[in-house]
């Protein structure tokens, strides 16, 4: 599977795509269907992720998906690639991007919503965008981007000075951008910047050395499952480890609060109703274990959820999505109940960036999940048919 990834990673997007199509040829069968399963929710390295978005769709059929769907940050530069993926594969592909507004002048300002690291900030997604609107939204996002890495160069600032005592420093420049896909369109988040860090520490520390230097020298406790990660010398996921621990301990003291670069969400309302988008509000919900290993145990909106979603239909945001996996089963049949009430979509996806990740959520197989198997068609369905009446509309 590393030899296909590598493969699947390696050049442009028409030779990954090449790559796709002898990789099937060449495949003895096709992996089992699991149709009990669906995800709407995978980044790519068109923002933070192990796979570009042909190895993503590739890897998505591998692990039995029918259906996949990209959700990259501030960015849909990797849509046409992954929809050329789908048609290679036979994977019914949807797409998408996440993004962070402001919701400063409504209700919620102030509160702590879905988002870590920022008051009055909220991640939202836009699913089913039509391939109509594929160039105009990168359009619109890409001085967003742009404002975005003058953030990001402060916090690569703010890294150096945290990191100065020891030695170690990183380059904008030279080791970030380097493992983004910024050249072509791509997002630099957060996660570029610590991954970039944690290359630094392992190129100076060493890997033997690492837990012992995060634990004694940085003052960062390690769990056990931590430890035995970062002296494991064949992980292969290392960095992506050393990563996890980096965010989750590091972020509030490197973070610059993001303003510039967000939209407002009634603007981010507007653009869904222009371009013929489904607005989706990210539903977090208050953590305790975080699945995906980089957050701690937080409150979240679940003690304003009336309040949110009166804020929800007021922007005229069309649909919830959420993560089974992370949450509690009170957590879901409160988010669903209230979705109901409101006649709000749900919509599932897991949220995709790390190898350690599977690309299926386990507990959508059970039966109060399988309304959202549905969703993900209807999704899929939406998206065809509002790009067919575009088109028309163009012709």
């Amino acid at each position: 599977m590393q030899d296909i990834l590598q493969r699947l990673n390696t050049g442009n997007a028409a030779e990954r795509l090449a790559a796709l199509k002898k990789i099937i040829l060449d495949e003895k069968e096709p992996p089992a269907v699991m149709p009990q399963y669906a995800n709407n929710h995978i980044h790519t390295t068109y923002s933070f992720s192990p796979y570009s978005p042909v190895a993503a769709v590739y890897f998505a059929r591998a692990a039995g998906l029918q259906t996949a769907g990209i959700m990259d940050h501030d960015s849909i530069g990797g849509a046409e690639e992954f929809i050329e993926a789908g048609k290679i594969t036979g994977i019914a592909t949807t797409i998408g991007l996440e993004c962070r507004v402001s919701v400063e002048g409504t209700p919620l300002e102030g509160l702590r919503i879905n988002n870590p690291d920022q008051l009055s900030n909220a991640y939202m997604a836009l699913h089913g965008v039509p391939h109509t609107q594929i160039n105009y939204m990168q359009e619109v996002f890409k001085p967003l981007r742009e404002k975005r890495n003058v953030r990001n160069r402060k916090m690569v600032d703010n890294i150096n000075t945290l990191m100065s005592p020891y030695g170690i420093a990183i380059d904008f420049y030279s080791d970030v951008l380097p493992i983004s896909n910024y050249a072509v369109g791509g997002c630099v988040t957060e996660r570029h910047l610590l991954y970039a860090l944690g290359k630094k520490i392992l190129n100076i520390i060493g890997q033997p050395k690492t837990a012992d230097f995060l634990e004694n020298e940085m003052s960062i406790p390690l769990s056990q499952k931590q430890k035995e990660q970062m002296t494991d010398k064949d992980n292969l996921y290392f960095l992506y480890d050393l990563l996890g621990i980096l965010k989750s301990n590091l972020v509030e003291r490197i973070y610059v609060p993001a303003t510039d670069e967000c939209m407002h969400i009634s603007e981010l309302s507007r653009l869904a109703q222009d371009t013929g988008s489904l607005l989706c509000y990210s539903y977090l919900g208050d953590v305790s274990d975080s699945v995906t290993g980089d957050k701690k145990a937080q409150k979240f909106e679940d003690s304003f959820l009336d309040l949110l979603f009166d804020v929800i239909t007021e922007q005229k945001i069309n649909a919830v999505t959420y993560m089974p996996s992370r949450n509690t089963p009170e957590q879901l049949k409160r988010i669903q109940k209230m979705c109901r009430a409101r006649g709000i979509t749900e919509i599932s996806g897991e949220d995709i960036n790390s190898p350690r990740q599977k690309f299926i959520c386990e507990q959508l197989a059970q039966p109060q999940f399988a309304h959202l198997i549905d969703a993900t068609w209807k999704l899929i369905e939406r998206e065809k048919d509002e790009t067919e009446r575009q088109l028309n509309m163009i012709n």
